[in-house]
């Protein structure tokens, strides 16, 4: 639930600024999961959140190994405890990414696979169901910031005339998110096709 205190005494701009914050948490989120999609290049995020059982609760990986890329199609996973060796093999066997983790003893090198075109038109498939999913969660705070202004307006406590106002500047602000979305989602989906 958005809490938002309207009054006549409201500026439009300092409203769509407002809107944008509340909108830019779900834009963060989705870049986080870009982030995540391996588009051939080995990086420490494609794993760095999978859950490892560590003494009885799950812990990202992060928190218990570090992490590194020393090639581009190469991860490198050292545990902090050489115990938990098991446990991040299996937590990143069955994290569903397609990885095959080799466990030497003392670290575990994840060999990324060449990109195929089938794999690639699956990311992409992929990139986009996440692209409105980040869509939608813009669009659902502009629908409660908009039951917001409507409800101040139905109490009095802002005129037809700023409701108006506010309602455009919460439109731009939808609409500046929903372009940002846009390329962001146009930039990876072009890395990708170069792969």
């Amino acid at each position: 639930m958005i809490k938002l205190e309207l009054n006549e005494q409201i500026n439009a701009k300092q409203f769509e600024k407002t809107a944008e914050t509340l909108m830019e948490e779900h834009l963060r989120h989705y870049e986080k999961e870009l982030l995540k999609i391996r588009t051939g290049r080995a990086h420490p995020t494609l794993i760095e959140d999978i859950r490892v059982s560590y003494h009885g609760s799950l812990m990202p990986l992060k928190n218990v190994a570090s992490i590194t890329a020393p090639d581009v199609q190469l991860l490198i996973v050292q545990p902090w405890d050489l115990e938990l060796m098991g446990e991040i093999e299996k937590a990143l066997a069955t994290a569903s990414l397609g990885l095959t983790p080799n466990n030497d003893g003392t670290v575990i090198r994840i060999q990324l696979p060449r990109m195929t075109s089938a794999r690639r038109d699956e990311l992409l498939k992929l990139i986009g169901k996440k692209a409105e999913e980040a869509r939608i969660a813009v669009r659902n705070v502009r629908k409660e910031v908009h039951n917001v202004i409507r409800d101040a307006e139905k109490s009095k406590k802002v005129s037809e005339d700023l409701s108006r106002r506010l309602q455009d500047s919460l439109q731009k602000a939808t609409d500046k998110l929903i372009a940002s979305v846009d390329t962001i989602t146009n930039k990876k989906e072009e890395e990708l096709k170069l792969l």
